[in-house]
């Protein structure tokens, strides 16, 4: 998959890709609009939803109706250096929800293919490229 980052204006970033366009913005306090999430942000719903699509998926493959679930996700951060140190995620079934698949809806959340990313970080590869520049000549040994 490839995506297209671009720069609308302002404090505003999008990303585009597979027909779809998720925009960002920073908050008034920020410099920004605040007109859309923060790129953080999203990268924090990324985790909720996808722990939410494994708990569908688990409870779907089962007939167990998703009435009155839902995900409570919450984060702590580290006062020393600022960052991100706990990421909770609470599966809030009601009381109907049946007993024998509590804990096993809790490891179907605990698959999510996002936090499996973090746990085992990719290498991560930046570059700067000119593009539209005049290709290379290249020499011909005849």
């Amino acid at each position: 998959m490839e995506m297209t980052i671009s720069f609308p204006g302002g404090k505003r970033v999008d990303a585009a890709f597979d027909g779809y366009t998720v925009k960002t913005d920073q908050p008034p306090q920020g410099g920004g609009d605040g007109s859309a999430p923060a790129p953080f942000s999203l990268f924090l719903a990324s985790l909720g939803t996808c722990a939410g699509i494994y708990v569908l998926g688990f409870c779907q493959a089962r007939g167990i109706p998703t009435d009155g679930i839902k995900l409570v996700q919450k984060h702590e951060w580290d006062p020393a250096t600022h960052r991100l140190a706990r990421v909770r995620i609470d599966v809030q079934v009601p009381p109907s929800f049946p007993e024998k698949y509590r804990d096993a809806v809790q490891r179907a959340a605990d698959q999510c293919a996002v936090k499996k990313a973090i746990a085992n970080p990719p290498d991560f590869e930046i570059r700067t490229v000119v593009h539209g520049a005049a290709p290379e000549a290249t020499l011909s040994l005849g």
